[in-house]
């Protein structure tokens, strides 16, 4: 009898030690599921868990502004300068700069998509302002520009005075109105204003000469230049451009701030604005 206990106490140890070898290998292969990246389990907050666990990132972006964000109609892809910033933001997070996915937003259309959690983020020429803060979460600038105006050339503009009385084209919903509203009185000039959802329906409003100038930051407006226009060398007021979260989303704005000041520090912005042409 005492021989058959030792040897049921010998299966019990067994046992025991097979589930804790069985246990600890469960631990180490279940530890981790944010992808080449290296961000564990546990290590991330829910909105930003929320996007490793789908896999994908969101992303709005504009479709019509040549170097920041375009549908190139020869391959049909979307390019720029926001977009290789959207990469760079996923490899980071989702270890793998392809796990993007674009939707096509306009100044009008940015803000409600965020609010109804269509996209994560935006990038899209969002300029900062306090107003806006109020609304959205915003990074640290990532590029800074000012408004200008696309003419014609035969029209002979050569200054903003000059476009005293004449009505300028304007994006739906974006600052640039309230901008030129303030400078034209600080000028003691006034304009008429004719508002266009896309720019470019703008563009082909000026060639049409339904409007006399086309104004918006003057880096958006280098993409609409051709042999019958010009920007002026005219240009107010800094906008500066950043990443934009919904308000509630606390920890994916301070991810998203850190990333911006992580691509500005290593060169990688800087390098992203020389491909593109917008240093």
């Amino acid at each position: 009898m005492e021989r058959k206990g030792r040897l049921e106490m010998r299966k019990t140890v067994s046992v025991l030690l097979m589930l804790v070898m069985l246990f600890a290998l469960v631990g180490c292969s279940g530890g981790s599921n944010g992808g080449p990246s290296g961000e564990s389990e546990g290590d991330l907050p829910a909105d930003l868990q929320a996007i490793v666990d789908r896999g994908v990132l969101r992303v709005g972006t504009k479709v019509d502004v040549p170097g920041f964000g375009y549908q190139n109609p020869d391959t049909n892809e979307v390019e720029g300068m926001e977009i290789d910033i959207a990469k760079a933001l996923a490899k980071k997070l989702l270890g793998d700069e392809s796990k993007i996915e674009t939707q096509a937003v306009t100044a009008q259309t940015r803000g409600p998509l965020l609010d109804n959690n269509e996209v994560d983020i935006v990038i899209a020429t969002f300029t900062i302002t306090e107003e806006r803060k109020l609304s959205y979460n915003f990074t640290q600038p990532y590029y800074t520009d000012e408004i200008g105006f696309l003419v014609k050339k035969a029209a002979g503009y050569k200054d903003i005075k000059d476009l005293d009385g004449k009505t300028i084209g304007v994006a739906q919903s974006a600052t640039t109105k309230a901008a030129l509203e303030e400078k034209a009185k600080e000028l003691g000039i006034s304009f008429n204003f004719s508002e266009y959802a896309s720019y470019p329906e703008l563009n082909a409003a000026l060639a049409s000469g339904r409007i006399d100038a086309f104004s918006v930051d003057k880096s958006i407006l280098l993409g609409y230049v051709n042999e019958t226009s010009e920007i002026l060398d005219y240009g107010f007021k800094p906008q500066e451009y950043g990443i934009a979260c919904k308000l509630d989303n606390k920890d994916l704005a301070k991810y998203l701030d850190d990333f911006i000041g992580e691509i500005k520090a290593d060169g990688t912005l800087d390098s992203i604005m020389e491909k593109w042409n917008l240093k």
